[in-house]
């Protein structure tokens, strides 16, 4: 149980980490190498706010979750938008989002070096023990995989009853037909883009709260994100949940049970079995 219980909420940090790349790669069809850039930049506003007002990071939330709402928007308008115009392909589309985003993903090393310089930095909240069934947990990863659910879940409800983000899922499926019957493709796409990466700040403010960072360990993030939104089938946020899920538990298996340092062997061994087997991920759809 003890493993079960610490695979589900290593789990949810890893849903946290992933479901903003979901909704920018499988529903605004950019792959953003700068996601994982994205969340170092929220851990480390919040660390700044607690750190310098003791703001909770529970409250720092609302506030950098409109800030880089706003800012990624403007990335995609602005940067990302000429390259989904002049794309003639979704192929080429994923070359030239691959290359600007990995771009940018330097641009934001580098600004964040410049701004907090080239420490770790990690802070003490929540850290109270929790036991559940004989174990103890840090509340503060409790606390993270509560609110994994509430976003996922929220997300998914929004996405599958609201009208625009019913028009999300059009968009991520057939930008073309969307066009013809009325959806507005540019907008949803900028929308779905810019809540992509407020989703992601918002999920590195929380992880850390456990998790120490650095400018740098961005790729970590984003190498993860990719991982689980592959597995579980791009554009499905069902997919997502379920394999960040089944990959906590795995590696916590293979740590707990066999050797911490084969954790990482295991997580890509189970990405290059569903590449094989099933190329479309858990729940995606095999393309015709």
């Amino acid at each position: 149980m003890g493993i079960l219980i610490t695979g589900l909420l290593l789990g949810g940090t890893y849903a946290l980490i992933a479901m903003g790349l979901n909704l920018q790669y499988g529903m605004s069809r950019i792959m953003n190498l700068a996601n994982g850039e994205i969340l170092v930049a929220g851990g480390f506003a919040a660390f700044w706010f607690w750190t310098a007002g003791s703001l909770s990071p529970l409250l720092t939330i609302f506030i950098l979750a409109p800030v880089a709402f706003v800012v990624n928007w403007l990335i995609y308008v602005i940067i990302l938008r000429p390259l989904v115009k002049r794309a003639r392909s979704r192929g080429q589309l994923e070359v030239d989002a691959i290359l600007t985003t990995f771009g940018l993903s330097f641009v934001a090393v580098g600004i964040m070096l410049a701004t907090f310089g080239g420490d770790y930095f990690s802070y003490s909240y929540l850290l109270s023990p929790v036991e559940l069934w004989s174990e103890t947990y840090a509340l503060n990863r409790i606390l993270a995989f509560v609110a994994a659910v509430i976003i996922c879940g929220a997300l998914y409800l929004w996405l599958n009853i609201s009208r625009a983000g019913m028009s999300i899922r059009a968009i991520a499926v057939s930008p073309d037909s969307s066009r013809l019957v009325g959806i507005d493709v540019p907008k949803l796409a900028a929308l779905a883009f810019a809540l992509g990466g407020a989703v992601t700040a918002v999920g590195g403010a929380l992880i850390s709260t456990f998790l120490t960072l650095d400018a740098s360990t961005g790729v970590i993030f984003t190498l993860k994100a990719l991982v689980i939104v592959i597995m579980g089938g791009v554009g499905d946020v069902r997919g997502t949940i379920v394999a960040a899920l089944l990959l906590g538990v795995l590696e916590t298996f293979v740590a707990r049970l066999i050797d911490p340092g084969l954790t990482l062997a295991a997580a890509y061994l189970l990405f290059i079995l569903i590449l094989l087997f099933r190329p479309q991920g858990l729940f995606g759809r095999r393309q015709s």
